[in-house]
């Protein structure tokens, strides 16, 4: 997949592990999707297949259209989003979608004032050259957002672009959309996030050193500060997980706990994780940490030896749902 970021012009943009940012003509004709695409999940790829599809029928090229920051932080100063994934995050699930191009479209102040009309006509069609673009089921542009699609394909016979709608993604009777993973997983059903994002949710950061509590129980445990600040922290929980470490492809079973441990202070958030088998110092390392199952919510005991009792039989739980074939790791 090639990046561009658009500037005046389309500008090769670069990111690790996304191959070259090269090729694509300014001007030639490509079908397209737009939309911010948090998560790239199971929906975002059933939209993205159909536009390749139709991109070959017609002998273009095809590209997904995305935004640098969500339109509601220049819409709302105070806004902050609780992202699924980071933006480096989503232009490497992207790249692995097969689209041809991925154009990425500064969100100002100047863009969130245009009306659709005028969207389409200097942006999609004067700047991109969109022909055919194929719009998500629930998606709307524009300046205010009041449009709906009979709307949209009325422009675009106007100015010259074909539009078309997707049809939703529907999993188990779920509409498969950002929103719905969000819920998911604020209330901790993590197989169902996974099941519609199609890959286990992740959280990636850096060790930061912490109070040893864990340390002090027989379960010393990696403090992880996630790297960007938007990033959606599940439930408060235990749970099942699989981390990699910085510079290894190898997957290690763990377990986490997310939450301000109540039995103790209750009052800072941490995500602490206990990888089995693992005497290593990890302060500064990079980690990625999975979540595959929720075990149950955070509770305060009554003790310190209340909590290891429980702790114990986590652990063995964990190591039992992973000797039963429980994700991937090895």
């Amino acid at each position: 997949m090639k990046i561009y970021k658009l500037t005046d012009t389309l500008v090769p943009f670069s990111l690790k592990g996304t191959g070259n940012a090269t090729g694509k003509a300014a001007g030639a004709p490509c079908v397209a999707t737009i939309g911010m695409f948090d998560g790239v999940h199971r929906g975002h790829c059933y939209l993205l297949k159909r536009i390749i599809e139709i991109a070959r029928g017609q002998g273009v090229e095809s590209t997904v259209i995305t935004f640098d920051r969500h339109p509601r932080q220049v819409l709302n100063s105070d806004f902050q989003p609780s992202l699924l994934s980071t933006f480096d995050e989503k232009l490497l699930l992207l790249s692995k979608t097969g689209v041809d191009n991925c154009i990425i479209l500064p969100f100002d102040e100047h863009m969130a004032s245009l009306p659709a009309h005028d969207f389409m006509q200097q942006v999609l069609l004067r700047q991109l050259n969109v022909h055919t673009l194929l719009m998500g089921y629930d998606n709307r542009f524009g300046h205010d957002r009041t449009e709906v699609f009979d709307d949209y394909v009325r422009y675009g016979r106007e100015i010259g672009i074909n539009v078309q709608r997707g049809q939703a993604f529907v999993l188990n009777g779920v509409n498969v959309s950002s929103s719905v993973i969000r819920s998911f997983l604020l209330e901790g059903e993590i197989e169902l996030a996974e099941m519609c994002l199609g890959y286990p949710y992740t959280l990636a950061g850096h060790v930061v050193k912490g109070e040893h509590v864990g340390s002090g129980m027989g379960f010393p445990t990696a403090n992880l500060q996630v790297d960007d600040s938007r990033k959606l922290i599940p439930a408060p929980g235990v749970y099942a997980v699989k981390v990699r470490l910085e510079g290894s492809l190898v997957f290690r079973h763990a377990m986490m706990n997310i939450g301000t441990r109540p039995t103790f202070d209750g009052r800072k958030q941490t995500i602490e994780t206990h990888i089995f088998r693992l005497g290593e110092d990890l302060y500064g390392q990079w980690m990625a940490v999975s979540l595959l199952h929720r075990l149950r919510a955070e509770k305060k005991f009554g003790s310190k030896e209340e909590l290891v009792q429980q702790l114990q039989k986590d652990a063995r739980m964990v190591e039992k749902q992973f000797a039963l074939g429980l994700g991937t790791a090895e």
